[in-house]
């Protein structure tokens, strides 16, 4: 279909998902520059959390999240963190990190829904998926970063493992 003789691009639910909260983001005036700069982390030193970040992008065809508020910029950072994956199982996981560490109504949301992809999609998977879920909650309470705070652009050189002490991830 062409719309003024442009392909029309038919948006994936992410996307859709990304603006909608980029769109709140920036009615509440939370929105703030673009943290991350994969051009940058790439040529960070092997072993470091700024190369561990290029990697994990990288290794999942994942463009780093440049728009918005600092914490959704940030998300791909608690995944190197954590090591939990970017699957929805992973997804899942990070959320209930993040709900742990400190409580966010869309991480609550974002919770939800994610269990719902899981049992429609994975249903055998449901009741490991909900185990991991409780650990990474316990986990992300027992931590002491603060995903809204945390200044990982201060981190980038450092080694991956000494930023994981750091905040009680190892």
């Amino acid at each position: 279909m062409l719309i003024e003789d442009k392909p029309v691009v038919k948006a994936s639910n992410t996307q859709v998902f990304f603006k909608i909260i980029d769109s709140f983001s920036e009615a509440g005036g939370k929105n703030v520059p673009q943290i991350v700069d994969i051009e940058k982390l790439r040529f960070c030193k092997q072993g470091s959390f700024g190369k561990a970040w290029a990697d994990f992008l990288l290794g999942n065809n994942l463009q780093p999240l440049t728009t918005g508020f600092r914490r959704k910029q940030l998300h791909d950072g608690i995944h190197v963190l954590t090591g939990y994956g970017s699957d929805p199982i992973g997804e899942a996981e990070l959320q209930a990190f993040l709900l742990g560490a400190k409580f966010g109504l869309l991480n609550l949301f974002i919770s939800i829904g994610l269990l719902r992809v899981i049992r429609k999609r994975l249903p055998s998977q449901t009741s490991s998926a909900r185990q991991r879920m409780w650990k990474a909650y316990q986990r992300g309470q027992s931590c002491n970063l603060n995903p809204d705070t945390w200044e990982p652009e201060l981190l980038w050189d450092l080694p991956l493992n000494d930023v994981k002490a750091m905040f009680s991830l190892l």
